[in-house]
């Protein structure tokens, strides 16, 4: 098989991370004043698949570095049920890498016209979607043709993390986005082929992660499926042991995205306890009796999540190859999904 948009599209994520923070520098710098003088006191997210992921990675890095509560809003809410929201001094950040769907395009346009800063997300800046925001921040990851996100997708955390760095003036954070780049360049180069090894045939596994680290575990569960025809699930390790834990019989697969946070010791022995209940327990922290996969050192604990998915996009779309697919036409879906 010749080379696969998906995989030149995943070599190009240094490239475009790099140019995601170069070319919106003002604009961001710009929408943080702004954002310093609103007084936000909530934060909303208006996003779908992906997107949704991405979304959800922005929650945890927001309510850690800001304290301020952060919602996931239905779509729907406004382009199926017609309700206005309450929205005083709040913020919405809508993510689309099209900007076509209209179900994104009425929300944001129903949180602007209820006083929220609408700010969206998108790789398309030309849309009606990026046109109705208060604030747009172009991704500038390039076309992407392949029906799996993979650049987009971490062009938008990217996006969220250095809002949020100029927003706070953290510049722990602003030095990590920095070095982020050559970062990805190492995470692509990371083998997983252990894990291709074991999933080659496999029909489901777990896919764990905390804070942050389960939106990436909900990104790549969406992976496995529509790249591999993979029944995976994702879940909080908080929570797997909580009832997903009884389908674990001997030599079930879970991957146990672990970074090193402050949630880093309860993961670790979560996932011995999976191992130790018969599970084939795959690690991205050296846990005993359990196969390390490698990872990029250490570089930020907000941003580290995100170079564990670098490195998972090049091994899954390895493992839909194996498995006899093609990555960039999976069955049944598009590239643009355009939802009411």
């Amino acid at each position: 098989m010749d080379q696969t948009f998906m995989a030149r599209e995943i070599a190009e994520i240094p490239e475009s991370v790099a140019a995601c923070l170069n070319e919106n520098m003002a604009a961001r710098m710009a929408l943080a004043e702004n954002l310093r003088a609103f007084g936000v006191q909530l934060v909303m997210t208006v996003a779908r698949g992906s997107s949704d992921h991405a979304a959800s990675y922005f929650k945890y890095a927001c309510e850690i570095m800001t304290g301020i509560p952060v919602a996931s809003v239905g779509p729907s809410i406004a382009s199926v049920y017609g309700a206005s929201l309450q929205l005083p001094r709040t913020v919405s950040i809508s993510i689309s890498q099209s900007g076509q769907s209209p179900d994104i395009v009425a929300m944001t346009r129903a949180a602007r016209a209820s006083g929220a800063i609408a700010v969206a997300l998108t790789n398309n800046p030309d849309s009606d979607f990026a046109h109705i925001s208060s604030h747009c921040l172009p991704l500038h990851c390039g076309p992407e043709r392949s029906v799996a996100a993979t650049k987009s997708f971490v062009t938008s955390v990217v996006s969220g993390l250095a809002l949020l760095a100029a927003w706070q003036k953290d510049k722990a954070l602003m030095d990590a986005l920095t070095e982020l780049p050559a970062a990805c360049e190492q995470a692509l180069a990371c083998d997983w082929g252990a894990l291709s090894d074991r999933l080659v045939r496999a029909p489901a596994l777990f896919v764990l992660g905390r804070g942050a680290g389960y939106a990436i575990a909900s990104e790549m569960a969406l992976k496995f499926k529509e790249t591999s025809a993979i029944h995976a699930e994702a879940y909080s390790a908080a929570e797997v042991l909580h009832g997903p834990a009884a389908l674990v019989e001997r030599g079930f697969p879970v991957l146990s995205l672990i970074c090193d946070d402050a949630a880093k010791t309860g993961f670790m022995s979560t996932a011995q306890r999976l191992h130790e209940q018969g599970a084939d327990v795959f690690a991205t922290a050296p846990v005993p009796n359990v196969t390390e996969l490698p990872v990029v050192p250490p570089l930020h604990p907000l941003v580290d999540p995100l170079l564990r998915v670098v490195s998972f996009y090049s091994f899954i779309e390895g493992l839909a190859r194996r498995r006899g697919l093609h990555p960039d036409t999976p069955k049944h879906l598009r590239k643009i999904t355009e939802t009411i």
